[in-house]
C-alpha cells in the first residue's frame, strides 16, 4: 500500500470559486492513479514561496490562475513555444528538475472545437482581448485559422493582440471596435466570446452583437463554463449554429494538463460529468 501521492494542485486567488480540483481528482480516481490536486489559495505576494514550495515538494506540476498566469513565469525555467508567443502560462510541468510553463487554455480549447468543426482556412472572429483570448487566438492561428478579428472596446489590447497573431503565426489578425449591435461577417466561420459576459453570477447579461447576423454553418463558441447554456450558446443554437460551450474548454485543458504530468490520456467524460454535478448542471 502506498501512502505517498504525487502531487498537482493550482495556485489563484480567489481559489474557492474553481471547480478544476473536482473534474482533476474524478480523473485521477478513474483511472486509479495514486495523484492528488490540491486547490491553493495564493496571494501574489506568495507565488514565488508557493512555486518553490512546489519544487521542493516535489510536486508533478501546478495549475496558476488569475492573478498569476503572468506573473508565473518569472519563476520558470523554460517556456513552452505557444505559451510563449501568448506570454501567459497557465500549467507548469516538473521535467528533470526544471520547470517549464505551459498554456492548456488554447489547447484545450483547439481539442473541444476540433469535435465540432473544422478550424484550417477558417476566419474567426473573437470578443475579448485578455489572456483567455490571447490563448485562444494564439492557438487558433497556430491551428491553422486564415484570419482572426479581434472585437474589443479598448483600442490598445485589442490591437495588440491582432498585431500578435500577424507577427507570430501564418494567420493574419485585424482589430475592430466594439461598437453596440455588432454585426457577424457573413464570412465568419467561427465566432467565440472570450469575454466573462455571462458569467456566474451575470447569467442573464448578454453580448452586444447583432443576434440576426448569426447564420446556419457558423461554429460559435463560449469559454464560460458556468452556466455551460449561456445566452449566446442557447441564441445560437436557436438560429442553427453549431454550438461548443465553455464546459468543453475547461475539461479539455485540465485532460492536456494531466497528460503533460503524467503521460496519461484521462477520459473527458468522467471529467464532464463530474463538473456538470458540481455545478448542477441539467442536459
Amino acid at each position: 500500500m502506498n501512502f505517498l501521492h504525487t502531487l498537482t494542485g493550482s495556485f489563484a486567488q480567489p481559489a474557492a470559486e474553481n471547480p478544476t480540483v473536482a473534474m482533476i481528482e474524478a480523473a485521477y480516481r478513474h483511472h486509479r492513479m495514486e495523484w492528488r490536486y490540491v486547490n491553493c489559495e495564493v496571494p501574489p505576494e506568495k507565488l514565488a514561496d508557493a512555486v518553490r514550495g512546489a519544487r521542493a515538494m516535489g510536486w508533478a506540476g501546478f495549475n496558476c490562475s488569475l492573478p498569476h498566469k503572468v506573473t508565473v513565469i518569472e519563476h520558470l525555467d523554460h517556456l513552452a513555444p505557444s505559451a510563449e508567443i501568448i506570454g501567459a502560462v497557465n500549467t507548469v510541468v516538473v521535467r528533470d528538475g526544471l520547470l517549464i510553463g505551459e498554456n492548456t487554455d488554447g489547447q484545450g480549447f483547439i481539442e473541444a472545437l476540433r469535435g465540432v468543426g473544422e478550424i484550417e482556412g477558417q476566419r474567426v472572429l473573437l470578443f475579448g482581448a485578455g489572456g483567455a483570448a490571447r490563448a485562444v487566438a494564439v492557438e487558433l492561428a497556430l491551428a491553422g485559422a486564415a484570419h482572426i478579428t479581434v472585437v474589443n472596446r479598448g483600442r490598445l489590447h485589442g490591437q495588440e493582440l491582432a498585431d500578435l497573431v500577424t507577427a507570430k503565426t501564418s494567420a493574419t489578425g485585424e482589430y475592430l471596435h466594439w461598437h453596440p449591435a455588432m454585426p457577424i461577417p457573413a464570412d465568419t466561420g467561427i465566432v467565440v466570446n472570450a469575454t466573462s459576459i455571462g458569467l456566474y453570477p451575470h447569467v442573464d447579461d448578454q453580448l452586444d452583437i447583432d443576434w440576426t447576423t448569426l447564420r446556419p454553418g457558423m461554429v460559435v463558441a463560449d469559454a464560460i463554463p458556468n452556466p455551460p447554456r449561456t445566452h449566446l450558446i442557447r441564441s445560437a443554437e436557436a438560429a442553427g449554429c453549431t454550438v461548443l460551450d465553455g464546459l468543453g474548454m475547461l475539461v479539455n485543458q485540465g485532460a492536456v494538463a494531466i497528460r503533460l504530468w503524467s503521460g496519461v490520456d484521462v477520459d473527458r467524460g468522467v471529467m464532464r460529468r463530474e463538473l456538470e454535478r458540481v455545478l448542477g448542471v441539467a442536459e
